[in-house]
C-alpha cells in the first residue's frame, strides 16, 4: 500500500485538553453527538407530554404549573419541542457530530483545517443549548411564538402574553448563537474538504457522504448569516425601540404600540430564506449516509455516482429558491406565487434522481440486511412518502386550503424529521464499531428498526387525512370545538402510536451504552466497506492514520469488480496490491 509518512502530534496529557476542551475533530464530533442525543431526549419528552394533552386535554398533569395545562403552555411546548429538534437535533448530530468525525477521515486528512475554530464551533452550539434550556426557567417561562418565531408576536415583548418576555429573550440568543457557530463550523469543513484531501482524492472519488457534508456546509454558510442578521434585528425591536418587524398602529391587549415603519413579512423572508435551506441542511448529509450504505450492503457500486454527487449540489442550489412557498398564505401575488410553485417543483427533479438511483443501486445487489442497511431503506422510503404530499403543497390553491392544517405537520415529519433520524440511526449503526471499536447488539437493532419504522408511519400517516378532514395545527384542544370533536379518535390513536414508538427508542439507549463496554470488539472493517475511513485502527489514533496517510487509486464504491478476489476493493490499495483471479 502506498502511503507517505507525517509527524505524528503529541497526545494531549490532561482530561481537560483530551475529552473537554479538545481540538481533536473524533472527540469534538462525539460531544457534537451526545448533545445532539441529549436534546433528542428532551425534545421526545415534550412531544409526548403534547400528545399526552391532545388525547385527553382535561387530564391533570402534576409538573404542570396550575395541573392542567393551558393553551399558552401547549404553545410553549411546541415552540420548544420545535426549536430543539430543528437545530441541536437535525442540524447538530449529521453534520456537527458525524460529519466532524467522519469528513477528515474520508479524504485522508489529519484533522480539520481549523482546529480550534473547531472546538470553539461546538462551544458555542454548547453555550446555545443552555440558553434554549434557560428559557424553560426564567420569569414568564418559555415562548409560545412557535419555532418559527413570527413578528409581530416574538418583537413586543410580555405584553404579547407569557414567555414572550424573558423566554422569548432567551430564544433568539440561543438561535443567534446557534448561527455564529454554524457559520464556524461551515468555514472548516469548506476548508477542509477543498485543500485538505488525500493525493489522488479528486472530487469525484470523495465519498457520498463527504459530497453531503461538503454542500450542507455551503448551504450553511450562505443561510445562518441571514438568520442571525434577522436574530440581531428582532432583539433590537424587542430592547432597543427599533421598528424591523412591528408595523404602525399595532395594539395588543387594548395597547397601542410605540412602533411604526416595520413589516412582519421581513421577519418571514429572512426566516425562511434560511428556513427552507434549513430542510436540507439537516436532509442531505442523511442522503449520503443512505447512498453509503445501501452501496456497502447491496454490494454494489453506487448507480449512476456522478449524477448523485450532481443531484445534491442541484438541491443544495434550488433549496435557495423556493423559500417562498411557505409564505403562500402571506397574500403575496399570484405571480410570486407561480413563480415560487413552479421552482418548488423543479427541486423535486434531482430528488427523483437520487431516488430511482438508489433503487438502481439495489437492484439486482447482493443486499445484506444489517441494521444499519435497515435504517437507510426505511430512510428512502420515508423520505419518498414525505416528498409526496410535498408536491401537493407545491401548489398556492392547495396550500391556502391545507396550511394550517395537520397534512403540513405530516409532511415535514416525514420528510425532514424522521427522514434525518433515520439517517442519523443508520450512520450511528454503521460507524459505531469504527469510533467505539465494538459492535452494537444486531438483534436489539433490528427491534428498534420495526418498532421505529412501524410506529412513524402510524404517527404520520393518519395526519394527512386530520389535516384534509380540516384539523388545526397548533390547537391545544380538539375537544372545544364542535366540528374538531369528530377528529379526537384519531388523535387518541396517533397518541398510542407516539407513546409506543418514543418508548422503542430505549432499545437503541440500552444499545449503544450496553454496547460501549460489552459489544462484540470490531476489526478494521466489520462491514467490507471501501473508504478510508476502514483503512485505519478501531478507534481511529489522534492523528488518523498512525502518521502514515493514504493515497488514493479508485473512487468509493468499488464492490463485485470483475476479476478481484474480494468483492471490495478498498480506495487506498495500488492496482498492483488487488489481488485477481488467474
Amino acid at each position: 500500500m502506498s502511503s507517505h509518512a507525517h509527524p505524528v502530534p503529541h497526545q494531549p496529557t490532561g482530561f481537560v485538553s483530551k475529552y473537554i476542551f479538545s481540538v481533536d475533530h473524533k472527540v469534538i464530533g462525539i460531544q457534537y453527538i451526545m448533545l445532539a442525543m441529549t436534546a433528542v431526549v428532551i425534545g421526545v419528552i415534550l412531544s409526548v407530554i403534547m400528545r399526552f394533552h391532545l388525547a385527553w386535554p382535561g387530564a391533570h398533569i402534576p409538573f404542570i404549573q396550575g395541573g392542567i395545562m393551558t393553551p399558552e403552555q401547549y404553545a410553549a411546548l411546541l415552540t420548544m419541542h420545535g426549536t430543539i429538534m430543528v437545530f441541536f437535533v437535525l442540524t447538530t448530530a449529521p453534520q456537527g457530530g458525524f460529519g466532524n468525525y467522519f469528513l477528515p477521515i474520508q479524504i485522508g486528512a489529519p484533522d480539520m483545517a481549523f482546529p480550534h475554530l473547531n472546538m470553539l464551533s461546538f462551544w458555542v452550539t454548547f453555550l446555545a443549548f443552555v440558553a434554549i434550556l434557560a428559557a424553560f426557567v426564567v420569569p414568564g417561562g418559555a415562548p409560545i411564538s412557535g419555532w418559527t418565531g413570527y413578528a409581530p408576536l416574538s418583537a413586543l415583548g410580555e405584553v404579547t402574553g407569557p414567555g414572550e418576555g424573558w423566554g422569548q429573550t432567551c430564544w433568539i440568543i440561543s438561535i443567534s448563537l446557534f448561527c455564529l457557530a454554524s457559520l464556524l463550523g461551515a468555514l472548516n469543513f469548506i476548508a477542509t474538504t477543498i485543500d485538505m484531501r488525500a493525493p489522488g482524492m479528486s472530487l469525484f472519488r470523495m465519498p457520498l457522504t463527504v459530497w453531503g457534508w461538503f454542500v450542507t456546509a455551503i448551504l450553511g454558510l450562505l443561510a445562518f448569516g441571514v438568520l442571525l442578521a434577522g436574530g440581531v434585528l428582532l432583539l433590537l425591536d424587542r430592547s432597543a425601540g427599533t421598528s424591523f418587524f412591528i408595523p404602525a398602529g399595532t395594539v395588543v391587549n387594548d395597547q397601542l404600540q410605540p412602533h411604526s415603519g416595520g413589516s412582519p413579512l421581513l421577519w418571514q423572508h429572512l426566516f425562511w430564506f434560511f428556513g427552507h435551506p434549513e430542510v436540507y441542511i439537516a436532509i442531505l448529509p442523511g442522503m449520503g449516509v443512505a447512498s453509503h450504505v445501501l452501496s456497502t450492503f447491496s454490494r454494489k457500486p453506487v448507480f449512476g455516482y456522478r449524477a448523485m454527487a450532481g443531484a445534491i449540489c442541484g438541491i443544495g442550489f434550488l433549496g435557495f429558491m423556493v423559500w417562498g412557498h411557505h409564505m403562500f398564505v402571506s397574500g403575496m401575488s399570484p405571480y410570486s406565487g407561480f413563480a415560487f410553485s413552479v421552482l418548488t417543483m423543479s427541486i423535486g427533479v434531482p430528488s427523483a434522481i437520487k431516488t430511482f438511483n438508489w433503487l438502481g443501486t439495489l437492484w439486482n445487489g447482493k443486499i445484506i440486511f444489517k441494521t444499519p442497511m435497515l435504517f437507510a431503506l426505511g430512510f428512502v422510503s420515508l423520505f419518498v412518502s414525505g416528498g409526496l404530499s410535498g408536491l401537493f403543497l407545491a401548489q398556492p390553491a392547495v396550500d391556502n386550503r391545507l396550511h394550517a392544517t395537520y397534512y403540513v405537520v405530516a409532511h415535514f415529519h416525514l420528510v425532514m424529521g424522521v427522514a434525518a433520524i433515520f439517517g442519523i440511526f443508520a450512520a450511528m449503526y454503521f460507524w459505531f464499531p469504527k469510533m467505539f471499536g465494538r459492535m452494537m447488539s444486531e438483534p436489539l437493532g433490528k427491534i428498534h428498526f420495526w418498532f421505529t419504522f412501524v410506529g412513524a408511519y402510524l404517527i404520520f400517516m393518519p395526519m394527512h387525512w386530520l389535516g384534509i378532514a380540516g384539523g388545526i395545527r397548533r390547537y391545544a384542544d380538539y375537544t372545544a370545538v364542535d366540528f374538531l370533536k369528530p377528529l379526537q379518535p384519531v388523535h387518541n390513536f396517533i397518541t398510542w402510536a407516539a407513546f409506543v414508538t418514543a418508548g422503542a427508542q430505549i432499545f437503541f439507549l440500552w444499545n449503544f451504552f450496553w454496547s460501549l463496554k460489552h459489544g462484540a470488539k470490531a476489526g478494521k472493517n466489520p462491514w467490507n466497506a471501501t473508504t478510508l475511513e476502514w483503512d485505519t485502527d478501531s478507534p481511529p489514533p489522534l492523528d488518523n492514520f498512525g502518521g502514515h496517510y493514504p493515497s488514493v487509486y479508485r473512487g468509493p464504491y468499488e464492490f463485485s469488480v470483475p476479476g478481484a478476489v474480494e468483492d471490495f476493493v478498498p480506495q487506498h490499495l495500488a492496482p498492483a496490491e488487488v489481488a485477481r483471479t488467474k
